[in-house]
């Protein structure tokens, strides 16, 4: 089997920002096919892209969606995101949990507490006592 070429440094920004579209296949607008300067990788111009050729050249919004290789809901999100946004607005939400979930105050308060009465303390011996004290 051959071996598949190495990822450009741009296919490579686009995945580690978020930023690279899944279904960039799917993109089937003609300035993504005719000019370079259009990239269907990138999600964010793909999402610019298809709002203004709505708001700008008056293609249906099915049509854009469609074009853009999108569902309508899609279309309105990106849509909501750019008028609320601007730009910025088009880049993907960090996903996970938004702060610390598991540790409680009370677990980080023990932590301290230990790593007070004995500084070398490691990180495997503070875990081995979390999951002695309280069961986690």
């Amino acid at each position: 089997m051959a071996k598949p070429p190495p990822e450009d440094a741009k296919v490579q920004a686009l995945q580690q920002n978020g930023a690279l579209n899944p279904h960039a296949g799917a993109v089937t607008d003609p300035l993504f096919h005719a000019n370079p300067f259009f990239d269907a990788r990138d999600l964010v111009q793909v999402r610019y892209e298809m709002v203004r050729r709505h708001s700008v050249d008056g293609l249906p919004i099915s049509a854009a969606a469609a074009a853009f290789g999108v569902t309508r809901p899609t279309f309105y999100k990106a849509q909501g995101a750019l008028e609320a946004g601007g730009l910025p607005g088009l880049l993907p939400n960090a996903r996970g949990p938004r702060d610390g979930h598991k540790l409680s105050a009370e677990v980080v308060a023990f932590v301290e507490e230990m790593r007070g009465a004995d500084p070398k303390a490691t990180t495997q011996q503070c875990l081995e006592a979390i999951e002695r004290h309280f069961g986690v």
